[in-house]
């Protein structure tokens, strides 16, 4: 039993699990500060209204708490955007694109790289 363990364990597919949950975890902490620390005041400066969680109306006795709202929803907006720029744009830069189709010289139809005739003009490429 303990065997079978060790293997499971040991295999990499859960070593490379654990490793990402754990770079995952400490790069949410570096967006949340990013968010927090550094976008939100900006854009308390900015729009001269730093937290919006004061915000609500009342109907018949009961708050309606729409600040809360717009500050996990300006949270999130800032949260994704941070992700994007800070880490989807500078990664796709990094990796180099897969080339996957060509341009027919005869007909500049788009085809499949393993392609030895164009399937539009029969041109072989």
């Amino acid at each position: 039993m303990l065997k079978g363990f060790k293997e499971f364990i040991l295999r990499g597919n859960v070593i490379d699990l654990a490793v990402g949950v754990v770079i995952g975890a400490a790069f949410g902490a570096v967006v949340e500060a990013l968010v927090k620390d550094i976008l939100t005041p900006l854009i308390g400066a900015i729009a001269r209204v730093p937290n919006f969680s004061g915000l609500a109306f009342r109907i018949n006795g009961s708050a309606f708490m729409y600040g809360a709202f717009i500050n996990a929803l300006i949270s999130f907006l800032l949260v994704s955007a941070s992700i994007y720029f800070f880490v989807v744009v500078p990664v796709s830069k990094l990796v180099p694109k897969k080339v996957t189709a060509k341009d027919c010289i005869e007909c500049c139809s788009t085809i499949p790289l393993e392609a030895k005739r164009c399937k539009h003009c029969g041109q072989a490429v």
